[in-house]
């Protein structure tokens, strides 16, 4: 899947239920004309088909934000990789941090989430990111390290993967790393998959964490930064709509 930059994914979480969610993403692809960059949404698993339907005929691309490792099963309450495909999701969100260490996915279990969206064509957005002791104890290169290696397959599918970087203790709380801080991780980052994945070195790294229109420029503007995977500023339009312009977007 070719994703012309800016890359704008936006995270809905768990917002949103049928009228207001059919609203914002209509108020989106009124906007969403004539692109220049790539638009994502990723609304709840309870009106992603509606969402993608109301989206149908633009370039926005519609994402789930999860997936189960098994197509079908007794895993009550879960959602499979095929579900989301049939529901007309393109994408998904694997390894938030929210899933990381609120729920207390490993990186074996995400790694075989990643292969189960490959396996239904979905683009995979990875996130990884260090907590706030690791990132104060000096561990961020430590950890960023130890959860490609163990997130990611030893194939990787062209054009079907994004790397999102969101720095645990910056989600949802105002606080962002400084320019300069995200600049030598995404850096260090493309260094590390051209290293370890020559195929895929090149693909996309976005920046995650307490991305709004003020920053979303200066932010975008560091090399090796493709695009922002936005929380709380998704859910309004226009600070959405903002945010993407602040990119270079149209």
């Amino acid at each position: 899947m070719s994703l012309p930059r800016p890359i704008v994914f936006g995270n809905w979480k768990m917002h949103g239920l049928r009228r207001d969610a059919l609203a914002l993403a209509g108020s989106l692809a009124e906007r969403y004309v004539r692109p220049s960059g790539s638009l994502g949404i990723f609304p709840p698993f309870t009106v992603l088909a509606e969402v993608a339907r109301r989206v149908a005929g633009t370039r926005m691309i519609v994402g789930g934000q999860d997936c189960h490792d098994r197509p079908e099963g007794p895993f009550t309450g879960c959602v499979s990789a095929p579900m989301l495909a049939d529901a007309g999701a393109r994408a998904v969100i694997l390894g938030h941090s929210e899933r990381r260490h609120g729920l207390g996915e490993r990186d074996e279990w995400i790694c075989r989430k990643v292969q189960a969206a490959w396996g239904s064509g979905l683009l995979v957005v990875l996130c990884i990111g260090e907590t706030e002791a690791e990132w104060l104890a000096g561990r961020r290169f430590e950890v960023l390290d130890r959860q490609l290696a163990g997130s990611l397959p030893e194939e990787v599918p062209a054009g079907r993967l994004v790397i999102a970087y969101e720095p645990v203790w910056a989600i949802g709380t105002g606080r962002t790393p400084t320019l300069e801080d995200i600049r030598d991780t995404h850096a260090w980052l493309r260094q590390r998959l051209r290293a370890r994945r020559p195929a895929v070195g090149d693909l996309p790294l976005l920046y995650g964490g307490s991305v709004k229109p003020e920053n979303a420029g200066d932010i975008m503007a560091q090399p090796d930064v493709d695009g922002v995977l936005v929380g709380g500023a998704s859910l309004d339009p226009e600070q959405f709509w903002r945010i993407y312009l602040a990119g270079g977007g149209s």
